[in-house]
């Protein structure tokens, strides 16, 4: 009987111990580049041609040891490293804005940009909880086709979160190219930027010309009328009258 007791109470304590390890909480960190639109955004947007699995459903939750350069971060979501499917492509200037949409905020140590496999910009949190939205300036990008790879470094954990976003850089590096000589005059209140269309997709930094006004978009946008989308917190920013 003293025996049995004796077991009893041993396993009891076991469990005591173990309890803690298994009823820890896993990290609850979640996010993905929804400007210009990676990978998985595009999955999850339905703007890819192919069928990309579970990652449509869950575009936020690429995550992987870190270390890893691979747009999957060698995780679960293996569609995103075929650089064989028609990945849209989105065309920037030599500078362009990164934003992250966070779906949980989690303690940040680092968060690193690979231009083609190369460490191209490190923006260093020290550990600090970030906002729901994340914005990170890349600048001197190289002309042509890449892939971005941007890598979110969670401060507490193993884990990292991946995204990749495929670009076409602009020669000029953004900038509006000096006008053809033999181009006519543009009239007082003729607009020179293209105007805006419903349809059509703008990420930041990209102009166009709405009702005899001039705007600039801060992030990727589709389907905000610039008119009624300005402000401190909106799409646009309203250039003035063209």
């Amino acid at each position: 009987m003293r025996l049995r007791s004796t077991l009893l109470a041993a396993a009891v304590g076991a469990a005591a111990i173990l309890a803690p390890v298994a009823m820890a909480p896993a990290a609850s960190a979640h996010g993905w580049v929804t400007n210009p639109p990676s990978r998985q955004d595009h999955c999850a947007t339905g703007t890819v041609s192919f069928d990309c699995g579970g990652v449509q459903y869950e575009p936020q939750s690429v995550e992987a040891p870190k270390g890893s350069k691979q747009c999957s971060g060698g995780g679960g979501f293996s569609v995103l490293d075929d650089d064989s499917k028609p990945w849209p492509r989105t065309r920037i200037g030599s500078s362009v804005t990164m934003q992250w949409k966070l779906t949980a905020q989690h303690a940040t140590s680092t968060w690193e940009y690979f231009v083609d496999g190369v460490l191209h910009r490190t923006f260093d949190d020290g550990g600090a909880k970030p906002d729901a939205v994340v914005s990170h300036t890349l600048e001197n990008l190289p002309a042509g086709d890449h892939t971005i790879l941007a890598r979110w470094n969670v401060a507490d954990t193993a884990n990292a979160f991946y995204a990749c976003v495929d670009v076409t850089v602009g020669e000029g590096g953004g900038t509006t190219p000096d006008p053809d000589p033999t181009d006519p005059p543009v009239e007082p209140g003729e607009c020179e930027d293209a105007a805006w269309n419903p349809s059509s997709a703008y990420t930041g930094g990209t102009k166009v010309s709405y009702d005899g006004r001039a705007y600039q978009a801060k992030w990727w946008t589709q389907g905000d009328t610039p008119s009624s989308s300005t402000g401190q917190w909106a799409v646009w920013t309203d250039l003035g009258a063209c």
